[in-house]
């Protein structure tokens, strides 16, 4: 199957978990800049939120450039990262009203963890399909960052309870992690 459908889908349900996070927004009561303050822990967990949404869109489109064709397994596969990611805002929502309290950094926590677990279980269905000589094993490689960030947001979710700011710090330290471009992918498509 092509892969074009999934790609333009895929996009599609990105851009409204996207619109539906900033959906969250309400217009303050008043006009002066001290009325915006109570948005702002909203306005904060919208950008974690909005910079971890890109960073999936970037990594699933240069994911996708490797892919030449696409299975029913890899399909549902994608639908699977696609139900937790349109999970995130949500834990947004919920973060932001309760100022990042315990369990809704919690929550969030474990809506990141299945995120990676299912861009995982994407990837590892696109290698089997590909094979271990495929642009996307070579782009890989040792996947520091990949194994990394499971392990962060587990211990993120368990210091949640008791430490919701050091929960908040590590879903921060692996955005950025992730925010630093990774070239692998357009190292080995220019090779």
């Amino acid at each position: 199957m092509n892969k074009n459908r999934l790609e333009a889908f895929s996009d599609g349900v990105l851009a409204i978990i996207i619109t539906i996070m900033v959906l969250e927004f309400k217009l303050p009561e008043g006009s002066q800049y001290a009325d915006l303050e109570p948005l702002l822990p909203k306005f904060l967990s919208y950008v974690l939120s909005f910079i971890y949404i890109g960073i999936y869109w970037n990594n699933h489109h240069h994911m996708m450039h490797t892919v030449r064709q696409v299975n029913g397994k890899i399909l549902w596969a994608n639908l699977h990262l696609l139900f937790w990611l349109s999970l995130i805002p949500f834990a947004t929502a919920w973060n932001g009203e309760n100022h990042f309290a315990s369990t809704p950094m919690m929550l969030y926590g474990i809506i990141l963890l299945m995120n990676g677990i299912a861009y995982y279980i994407l990837q590892q269905l696109i290698l089997k399909e590909h094979g271990k000589d495929s642009l996307l094993s070579k782009a890989i490689g040792a996947d520091f960052k990949g194994k990394s960030s499971p392990v962060l947001y587990i211990i993120a979710v368990l210091c949640a309870n008791f430490y919701p700011i050091v929960s908040g710090g590590i879903y921060i330290f692996v955005a950025l992690m992730w925010l630093i471009p990774d070239s692998r992918i357009e190292r080995i498509f220019n090779e």
